[in-house]
């Protein structure tokens, strides 16, 4: 793993590992780099990088909670890819890291080959949020990995019916640190203030604006078809006004897939061949 520092003084951290095509891997909200562990074999032929946002699992935390926002982690991006050098890149958004491809497109379209968002969308759906809300900062109550892989796939298994155990033991071990003192969080739990303090001052960026922007870039959406965060109607309204998006829902998925499905590997090669 290696690091550079952000333009107001924080250490990053990132993966960069293979040498073939780009791909920028962005996480979900709470994650980090650890959280393509089960696409990762299926693309060895890639160029893979993978970006601990700031806060999250080995990169510093932000003195100031504020500063965990959409509009801030998409400048982290871009200077990642100018300390890589690297022009453009396809990049692979999960959830969080399909608001900040999104923001990408309207600020650095230049810098984007194509982009794959994973079940997240220009609009998230009530029900979802009130269940990021719910979780977000609070502490694992399981004391090890395998009692949080028990929980996970008892609290998950609506959602993802038929997942095994053993996919949820690698889940919690890619969302739980272990240490003495039992699991611990990957993230500095700041991030739920940010969340209030950004819901209560209205200071979410209008998300359609963002998807807009992606109109000349190769877009994918993939949506899990028991997703709580983007909305089958939502998907429709993205075809609309993007009419080269390309889509698949996920079957057995909520949010969010793992990428390891048939539907995820095909939508993703299908972006990156016409990058």
């Amino acid at each position: 793993m290696a690091s550079f520092t952000s333009s107001d003084g924080l250490r990053l951290f990132y993966e960069d590992e293979g040498s073939g095509q780009p791909l920028l891997c962005l996480a979900g909200l709470t994650r980090c780099s650890r959280d393509f562990e089960f696409l990762r074999p299926h693309v060895t032929d890639l160029r893979l990088i993978r970006l601990d946002y700031r806060g999250r699992g080995q990169s510093d935390y932000d003195p100031d909670y504020r500063n965990y926002n959409v509009l801030r982690e998409a400048h982290d991006t871009i200077e990642l890819l100018d300390h890589l050098a690297l022009d453009r890149v396809s990049v692979l958004g999960t959830s969080r890291g399909g608001m900040i491809a999104m923001a990408l497109a309207a600020s650095h379209p230049d810098r984007l080959a194509g982009v794959i968002l994973n079940d997240v969308g220009p609009v998230i759906e009530p029900a979802g949020i009130a269940r990021i809300m719910d979780y977000v900062g609070k502490k694992p109550v399981s004391k090890t990995h395998d009692q949080a892989a028990l929980a996970l796939k008892q609290a998950m298994e609506p959602q993802f019916p038929g997942v095994p155990l053993s996919v949820w033991r690698k889940q919690a071990e890619i969302q739980y640190a272990a240490t003495d003192q039992g699991l611990a969080l990957r993230y500095d739990d700041g991030l739920h203030k940010a969340l209030l303090d950004q819901a209560a001052t209205g200071a979410i960026p209008d998300l359609w604006l963002f998807f807009d922007a992606l109109r000349d870039i190769p877009t994918a959406v993939l949506r899990g078809a028991n997703s709580d965060i983007l909305g089958a109607g939502t998907v429709a309204e993205m075809h609309r006004r993007h009419p080269g998006l390309i889509s698949a829902e996920v079957p057995d998925r909520g949010h969010v897939p793992f990428l390891d499905e048939p539907q995820s590997l095909d939508l993703i090669r299908r972006i990156l061949e016409a990058a």
